[in-house]
């Protein structure tokens, strides 16, 4: 008798644990409606946070819920966007930009490099400019 209802109090106290668990998980996952400007989570509105609890209670998922709200407010109700359609460019744009980015600045560097080794060698008196003697010996002469 004394297993059962250990079994049984450690099944109701894990189960409060995984609701508790998944309606933090649903409030970090929406918008707040009033203002746009954070989740559920961190302006702790009531009224939502109250029905997200009664769903989870009524034994509703995650997803669901969040299919729920999504029909109300539309897809910016939800903090993460869903990566189909245009908001692919909304995960895709950073990596573009980077990556271009990246190659531009290797671009540069390596034309630099080449354009100094290039004033090297003509500073060093290079034989391959044409008619280097002659425009050395006229030099000489002005002085």
């Amino acid at each position: 008798m004394k297993k059962i209802i250990l079994i049984t109090t450690c099944s109701l106290l894990f189960g409060s644990i995984n609701q508790q668990e998944l309606i933090k998980d649903i409030e970090k996952s929406l918008m707040a409606p009033c203002c746009w400007s954070g989740t559920v989570n961190d302006h702790g509105h009531s009224e939502l946070e109250q029905e997200i609890q009664s769903m989870v209670e009524a034994g509703q998922t995650k997803d669901q819920i969040m299919n729920h709200y999504v029909r109300i407010y539309g897809e910016r109700i939800l903090a993460i966007p869903v990566a189909q359609g245009f908001n692919i460019m909304a995960w895709l744009a950073p990596i573009i930009i980077a990556i271009i980015g990246i190659t531009f600045l290797v671009l540069y560097l390596k034309s630099s490099t080449s354009k100094s080794l290039e004033l090297d060698s003509i500073s060093t008196g290079d034989e391959s400019i044409p008619y280097n003697e002659q425009i050395e010996k006229e030099l000489k002469e002005l002085d």
